[in-house]
């Protein structure tokens, strides 16, 4: 590890990151943004997927001041976040077959909707699961994912494919096999992940980018403001109740 402290060290790496993200994803941050609008407008439904770490990247973009009402989270029970326990047990269910199937076959999720899945790795039965049983109900997939997994790792599926096969448009948050920054001779291990850094960043780029989209075609983004601010609650219930039939994490 070179000069200067960990943490300048860890913003540097994360700060390098967003701008190879930024610069190299382009394209792809444009073309999910616009999928997500296309849906938008044709009537269909927004749902994000994350199992374990990669969970908190997909719940920043639910509920979320500032960000699209119509985001939904499709949760699987057992692997959303680390509240599980034993947490090891979250790890263990991303590598079941059939899970995803039990889950779609079970949510509201119907042809025209778009669906989010992140999944670091995108080796393992789930997020590759889940991507080919949303996409043959007709569901559009992105996936944020680290592509290098496919090229340094073998896929945990018996298809021996990766999340990255079977999208509509891939995100890569360009992270590195292993998710960890930092080296140092006094610790045997690398350390410092940017995955939840980066990913997060990356899903608001692309939110950013439906809004500016849908305003740009004379369509007013479902917006959520923030409750702590004058006017907030009464904004986010407007929005809530004209988009009712499309947000399911309120009952």
């Amino acid at each position: 590890m070179s000069d200067g402290t960990p943490a300048d060290l860890f913003f540097d790496a994360a700060v390098g990151l967003l701008r190879r993200v930024r610069d190299e994803e382009a394209g792809a941050i444009a073309a999910a943004g616009t999928l997500l609008a296309d849906t938008v407008t044709a009537g269909g439904r927004l749902f994000a997927f994350g199992a374990g770490h990669s969970s908190l990247a997909a719940q920043d973009v639910v509920y979320r001041a500032g960000g699209l009402a119509l985001m939904n989270l499709l949760t699987v029970p057992g692997v959303v976040g680390v509240d599980v326990t034993p947490a090891t047990l979250g790890s263990a269910l991303e590598r079941v077959d059939g899970l995803a199937s039990a889950v779609l076959d079970t949510s509201p999720l119907r042809a025209g909707d778009a669906l989010v899945i992140i999944s670091l790795s995108g080796r393992n039965a789930l997020p590759v699961e889940m991507a080919t049983g949303a996409r043959a109900l007709g569901v559009k997939v992105i996936g944020v994912t680290s592509v290098a997994y496919a090229t340094e790792t073998k896929s945990r599926h018996t298809s021996g494919t990766f999340l990255k096969d079977h999208c509509d448009v891939v995100l890569d948050s360009k992270i590195a096999v292993g998710d960890a920054e930092l080296t140092l001779d006094t610790i045997p291990a690398p350390f410092a992940p940017a995955s939840t850094v980066v990913t997060t960043a990356l899903l608001q780029a692309v939110m950013a980018t439906t809004a500016a989209t849908l305003a740009d075609r004379g369509v007013e983004p479902p917006l959520l403001r923030s409750g702590n601010v004058d006017g907030g609650h009464e904004w986010n219930g407007r929005v809530m109740n004209e988009y009712a039939d499309r947000i399911f994490y309120r009952l």
